[in-house]
């Protein structure tokens, strides 16, 4: 199986805004960000975070998809849509320090994003004749997925730099991995 993940495009955030499950728009000018890609559309299943910006992208393609809850972005609660700078220090500092254990009020943290993450990972993963695959989704869905297959530490995910618009490959076959490429 051959599984294409990708990042949504840019968003729409001149206030630095803290978002996840928001639906934060795409900033202007995305089509031509979508011009950019470089994106057949020979595949055999196509599965997106329900989010616009990410189903957005598939419609450009004129893919047929479904969408997926378990591959929507971190969930930051009551932190969703206010500036990061509002977020009184005595909330986010704890988060700062351990943001894998410790979430935002009435949101999940990276563990509970990781669980929900790997029920859809392994789901598909389990399928064997899905053949080739497209992800749409999000930069912290794509670094858990990368953290599971190479096994590093979870507090080491945000090390790796996943860009906007841009596609991760990674093979599948007997249940052995193979990151094909990264950013292209």
């Amino acid at each position: 199986m051959e599984i294409h993940l990708i990042r949504h495009t840019a968003v729409e955030n001149p206030e630095n805004l803290c978002y996840g499950f928001a639906d934060m728009p795409l900033r202007q000018g995305y089509l031509e960000d979508f011009k950019s890609i470089d994106l057949d559309n020979d595949f055999d299943l196509v599965i997106s975070s329900p989010a616009s910006r990410c189903c957005l992208l598939a419609e450009y393609f004129k893919l047929t998809y479904k969408t997926d809850e378990r591959i929507r972005e971190m969930n930051f609660g009551n932190w969703e849509l206010r500036k990061w700078s509002e977020i009184p220090e005595e909330e986010i500092n704890p988060w700062y320090n351990d943001f894998v254990n410790i979430k935002a009020s009435g949101g999940e943290n990276l563990l509970e994003m990781q669980t929900r993450v790997l029920s859809f990972w392994n789901e598909l993963i389990a399928e064997e004749n899905n053949g080739k695959v497209l992800i749409i989704t999000h930069a912290g869905v794509i670094r858990l997925i990368l953290q599971t297959i190479l096994k590093f530490p979870l507090e080491n995910m945000f090390n790796i730099q996943i860009d906007y618009g841009k596609k991760v490959i990674v093979t599948v076959d007997d249940q052995l991995f193979s990151i094909k490429k990264i950013n292209i």
